[in-house]
């Protein structure tokens, strides 16, 4: 198969203002199993969102915003659903980004020689293909950005923030997450920021100027959002998958009583996520389990054991069409940070 045959029909991406999931949400609080677990999941985004005070937190890890899930985040942000977005660089740039320059993710198979692929220069989510060529067309932009901009250190809050103002003026698809959390003030943090197609850019960039360049503070990164969980004590958490994003975002709890200001717990927390937990595991624990460490308040948490491209579009749909989020406003954290 050529390279045409297998990159051809494009992963188009949920849109949850097209239907109303009410109904749905509504049944599956009276069923048992996984469906109560979304029902009350959706229960408490919804607390989240109608509480105007509360700071809420998407963290994203795992591949959802390949696999059709990448406008959902968007809504979140323009319907001032969430606040803070703290992710995976791969979430943010691979598939974020990399679609913002007019890039796709197509859908794919499993069951076409993985060697093949390589040959043709075609990478794969399990049945998700993207175009390695166009992926490091994305490196290199990620590059252009760096060679431009004062050479010091950033927090990845802030060069995400120079994405932004690059894409104002040369995005192709115009509401990325990038570019609308940007508009919105909503900082987006990515605490592993080189393990993404960002890492490969600012390695070149670093490469070609060895003396004065641009580098990534990841302490500066949890500094500022443990700031604003300081300046913002209500807050909740609105969990995708688990790893680094989970836990450096539940850490601002500990790391405000380390800098002396006691704060309560995170009030509300969501995962949805498929990991263990007999291994002890689960993306850094359960929810219940992180109450232990003074992270999360146990009144309102929910843990949803499912593959999230399943259940959050129902979610973010019922929050959606309740139209709560009109009477919040947008809290813009970006614009303290940057003060």
């Amino acid at each position: 198969m050529k390279k045409a045959d297998l990159l051809k029909n494009t992963v188009e991406h949920i849109d949850i203002r097209s239907f109303d999931s009410t109904p749905i949400i509504n049944a599956m609080r009276n069923m048992s199993f996984t469906s109560r677990n979304t029902a009350n999941a959706a229960d408490i985004l919804m607390k989240m969102i109608r509480e105007k005070k509360c700071t809420n937190i998407l963290t994203l890890a795992g591949s959802t915003s390949a696999g059709g899930c990448m406008q959902v985040y968007v809504e979140m942000v323009r319907n001032k659903m969430v606040d803070v977005v703290v992710a995976t660089g791969a979430s943010i740039i691979d598939m974020d980004f990399f679609e913002a320059l007019g890039f796709k993710h197509y859908i794919g198979r499993t069951d076409i020689p993985d060697t093949q692929l390589r040959k043709l220069l075609i990478d794969r989510i399990y049945d998700t293909f993207i175009d390695e060529e166009q992926l490091q067309a994305c490196d290199m932009t990620i590059k252009k950005v760096a060679d431009s901009i004062e050479p010091r250190p950033y927090s990845s809050r802030e060069f995400i923030n120079e994405l932004g103002k690059y894409l104002i003026k040369n995005s192709v698809k115009k509401d990325s997450l990038i570019q609308v959390a940007y508009e919105s003030g909503v900082p987006i943090f990515c605490p592993a920021f080189s393990d993404s197609s960002a890492g490969f850019g600012l390695v070149k960039h670093q490469w070609e100027n060895p003396v004065k360049h641009v580098s990534i503070d990841s302490v500066k990164d949890f500094l500022e959002l443990t700031k604003i969980k300081m300046e913002a004590p209500i807050s909740g958490l609105f969990m995708i998958g688990g790893g680094v994003p989970k836990n450096f975002a539940q850490d601002t709890v500990v790391c405000a009583e380390i800098l002396g200001k006691e704060v309560p717990m995170h009030k509300y927390a969501v995962q949805i996520t498929v990991a263990d937990v007999r291994d002890g595991a689960c993306s850094s624990s359960t929810l219940k389990e992180a109450s232990s460490w003074g992270k999360v308040d146990v009144t309102d948490e929910q843990m949803v054991y499912a593959e999230a491209t399943a259940v959050l579009p129902l979610i973010v749909s019922y929050t959606y069409h309740s139209m709560e989020w009109k009477n919040r406003n947008f809290k813009r954290w970006n614009d303290y940070l940057n003060n």
